[in-house]
């Protein structure tokens, strides 16, 4: 299944196309074993796709996604990171390694990679470190949360 505030036209065999809201999602508490959510969060709030003006909008929906991932079960989180959080009004936020780590204190890290800005042969930089992501403007961090 996909959900997608503005969901797509898509007609593939086995996808499942629907409308969510990241702050009101469609499922019951603990009830989702594997979810991932993948560069959406840092635009949450700030109006670009026609969402309300909300400057705490990315937290109420980690909130929410808090909210449904089942113990034991996997939340795959991918947002812009670099050594200095801001917000790039109206686009996105940047967020650093240690707010994320700490806004999912509930949840385990099983891997953290990153995806430097300017990332050269390799592309990717997996179990990467802190000091990795402080040296960074721009990068793309993925993390494997597993929930406790």
């Amino acid at each position: 299944d996909f959900y997608d505030y503005r969901p797509p036209e898509l007609s593939l065999p086995g996808l499942n196309v629907k409308k969510g809201d990241l702050l009101d999602l469609p499922f019951a508490d603990k009830s989702i074993d594997s979810l991932s959510c993948m560069h959406t969060v840092e635009h949450v709030g700030l109006g670009r796709y026609g969402d309300n003006i909300d400057p705490d909008g990315d937290l109420k929906a980690i909130k929410e996604l808090k909210r449904v991932v089942n113990k034991g079960g996997s939340l795959l989180f991918v947002v812009p990171i670099g050594g200095n959080p801001k917000i790039m009004f109206n686009a996105h936020r940047i967020y650093s390694y240690r707010q994320i780590v700490e806004y999912f204190k509930e949840f385990e890290l099983r891997e953290f990679s990153l995806i430097p800005e300017f990332a050269g042969e390799d592309g990717i930089i997996i179990n990467a470190t802190q000091l990795d992501v402080d040296a960074e403007e721009y990068g793309c961090g993925c993390f494997w949360f597993i929930k406790k």
